[in-house]
């Protein structure tokens, strides 16, 4: 008998204080930033299994891989920067506090997935001179205050069990998916849109991997962030892989 994981949607946390659209420019073949820890996990971690060449598509410099042009920057599009270079250090930080409690590999795996998100974003910051807003940053540590106020909340929510600690990462990249669909949608910058479904399919293959952890531990998962129909369309599919997956 499955039990249910209920969250409070921070939703109010992750929108509200910024208008959507990082819109910079980046990349021929920006696929480093997702191949996330779809190199990393195996079927013990996950409960999904990969193609067994995957690791030979596992990040690249994107200083190397990446051809970024010129633009000039909104506001919005420089306040979407900042915050999605805060939000993927959030999702980093949160599995690395996790990892550390819980001991569990899979928090370990995605935590380097994110590592290469934030690569992929501070390309931009400094393609831009945009001052980085995590630089120097402690672990935890967040400039935008509602990112610190979320990070403490799904950390503190992370302690009360395994369970709840794998449902915290199914949160966070339940937001990470809405945030990148938002973004996606309010830019016609085609290294942009790569940029975004890149991150994005990583986050889809993320909550595979989480919520088949709580099926596996008899928990269904209810979506918070995503209808339930965009919530079944990801789960029910298949981990992805490449740029063109």
């Amino acid at each position: 008998m499955s039990r249910t994981v209920h969250h409070r949607s921070p939703r109010e946390w992750s929108r509200g204080a910024f208008a959507l659209a990082a819109t910079a420019v980046l990349v021929v073949a920006a696929t480093s930033c997702a191949d996330d820890i779809d190199d990393t996990m195996s079927t013990e971690a996950t409960g999904w299994s990969l193609p067994a060449d995957a690791a030979d598509e596992s990040t690249t410099d994107l200083a190397d891989a990446a051809t970024i042009e010129s633009a000039v920057l909104t506001d919005d599009e420089v306040a979407g920067l900042l915050w999605m270079r805060e939000e993927e250090q959030l999702a980093h930080d949160v599995y690395v506090a996790l990892g550390d409690l819980w001991g569990l590999r899979i928090f370990e795996n995605i935590a380097a997935s994110e590592r290469s998100h934030i690569d992929a974003v501070t390309t931009l910051l400094d393609r831009y001179d945009i001052e980085d807003p995590a630089s120097g940053n402690e672990p935890g540590t967040f400039t935008e205050p509602a990112i610190q106020e979320l990070y403490d909340e799904l950390v503190a929510d992370g302690t009360v069990s395994l369970e709840a600690a794998l449902a915290v990462g199914a949160l966070i990249e339940e937001l990470d998916i809405t945030d990148l669909r938002s973004r996606a949608a309010a830019t016609d910058v085609a290294a942009i849109d790569a940029v975004y479904a890149d991150l994005e399919r990583a986050s889809r293959n993320h909550l595979r991997a989480f919520t088949s952890q709580l099926e596996m531990r008899g928990v269904e998962y209810e979506p918070t962030e995503l209808d339930q129909a965009a919530f079944d369309a990801v789960v029910s599919s298949e981990m992805e892989r490449g740029r063109d997956a």
